[in-house]
């Protein structure tokens, strides 16, 4: 990751990077893989963490990629940029419906989501999972990387859910979930992109 400069380092985070929370950015952090992202953590535990990138929607539709499965993605229907990690693989997220247990190419992970199969067929996948998605690569971190960054301000771990990894809206992600933290953390919503044309 990149080097995070220009802001003091204010540990604003409340809570320990667990499965299902967010990690914020900070306007500070720098690294453009990672500049105003939200991270949705899939697992987090005491071989590392992954998760996805769920504000950055491509502008290449699914079914450029894998025709089959443009119809029953979630709006939008585009590929998201997951993360710097195998950029060049895809994985399949999918949010179970209500009641259901994972089903036909669903791999249960924890609290409602799945990890999909995206080489099962997308009208059985669709059946058990009432939204879908699909990220180009993903984000890692070795077992205590992650904590480092949060200790030098890089990221701030807020509560999370499946409704922020699947909203219709995802470029607006990084203010909106900043705008629903208690201050001071809500404040930085209006951190200015660049603080010299402030």
């Amino acid at each position: 990751m990149g080097e995070v400069s220009g802001e003091p380092r204010q540990h604003w985070h409340t809570l320990p990077p667990a499965a299902h929370r967010l990690l914020v950015a900070a306007p500070s952090l720098g690294d453009p893989d990672f500049f105003r992202t939200v991270v949705f953590l899939i697992e987090h535990d005491d071989t590392g963490t992954v998760g996805v990138i769920i504000n950055r929607p491509s502008r290449t539709p699914v079914g450029q990629i894998l025709p089959d499965w443009q119809d029953v993605m979630s709006e939008p229907s585009v590929v998201f940029n997951g993360g710097p990690v195998q950029r060049d693989g895809a994985l399949g997220l999918g949010r179970l419906s209500g009641s259901s247990d994972a089903g036909t190419g669903l791999r249960a992970v924890s609290g409602g989501l799945a990890l999909v199969d995206l080489d099962a067929d997308p009208t059985q996948v669709s059946v058990d999972a009432q939204h879908l998605r699909v990220f180009a690569g993903h984000a890692g971190w070795s077992v205590g990387q992650l904590e480092d960054e949060i200790v030098e301000g890089g990221w701030y771990v807020v509560e999370g859910g499946l409704d922020d990894v699947f909203s219709e809206r995802p470029g607006g992600l990084w203010k909106t979930v900043l705008r629903r933290q208690p201050t001071p953390l809500s404040l930085l919503s209006t951190y200015p992109v660049d603080v010299g044309l402030n």
